[in-house]
């Protein structure tokens, strides 16, 4: 089945750095997949940390294998592709849990990386904000200041003034794909609503890995048995190379995930009191 952009939507995407591709899970796929990330944070919560007023857990894919159907979707892979016109391969995947909050928005605005020049689209990474609950104005929500690939990129105060800020709403189910080079928050308000979220980043395979947040198993990128899937989870962050140096097939699982927190503190990707 053909899941490419039409003419419309690569023109949109070129003038916003962004494209809201809406309910792209049905029933079925989201309710497996809610369910999904739900024992996950039910059973992995020691593994999940606080990070700028969530708590995540960025090694879904190590606790939950099952998150391989969304990082792999057919109609998000084709699409990614179509966008960055190489050989893409996974980044990172982070689960994210918002809670209700009472207080005033709060926004931080920022890019992830620059800006890749010397691609058409400028696109060093793409990221996938997949919302599992349903996301609008009196909900915590995903923002992002347009911005198109024949602009000059300014810093943030300028940036927003140029072009304000966009607030992306959908049911849940809804998928949107932007380039983290472009200025982006999630924004925070007043709410009575949580949030689940999950959040997929891509890469070019002839290019440096993007952070040390996520494990790649070895199931993916070693034992596959398929030789494009192994190549689109080839590109190893330190973390990944430093965790399978230290275990071996004797620990256990949570023995395991206490390797992987511990090499996170090393790295300072967290601290010991972030734990929950």
């Amino acid at each position: 089945m053909d899941f490419s952009f039409n003419k419309t939507d690569i023109e949109f995407f070129y003038q916003n750095g962004y494209i809201n591709l809406g309910k792209l899970l049905d029933k079925n796929e989201l309710e497996d997949i809610r369910k999904v990330f739900d024992l996950d944070r039910e059973k992995n919560r020691t593994h999940w940390y606080n990070f700028h007023m969530q708590t995540v857990n960025c090694d879904a894919l190590f606790t939950s294998p099952k998150f391989d159907s969304i990082i792999r979707h057919p109609k998000i892979l084709e699409r990614i592709g179509e966008l960055m016109g190489d050989e893409i391969c996974f980044s990172e995947i982070c689960i994210r849990h918002m809670e209700p909050y009472e207080g005033d928005l709060q926004q931080k605005w920022h890019r992830d990386r620059p800006h890749l020049a010397n691609h058409p689209l400028r696109i060093n990474f793409l990221q996938v904000m997949v919302y599992l609950t349903a996301v609008d104005e009196n909900t915590h929500c995903f923002s992002l200041s347009p911005e198109s690939v024949d602009e000059e990129i300014f810093e943030t105060k300028e940036q927003l003034e140029r072009r304000g800020g966009v607030d992306l709403y959908g049911e849940a189910g809804t998928a949107i794909i932007f380039n983290t080079s472009v200025l982006h928050t999630a924004t925070i308000r007043n709410t009575t609503s949580e949030r689940k979220s999950i959040q997929i980043y891509y890469g070019h395979r002839s290019k440096p890995y993007l952070s040390e947040d996520s494990l790649i198993p070895s199931c993916y990128w070693k034992k596959h048995t398929d030789p494009e899937v192994k190549s689109f989870y080839s590109v190893l962050n330190k973390k990944t190379i430093e965790y399978h140096k230290r275990t071996n097939r004797n620990l256990s699982f949570e023995k395991k995930l206490e390797l992987l927190r511990e090499i996170d503190c090393e790295t300072g990707r967290r601290v010991k009191e972030d734990n929950n």
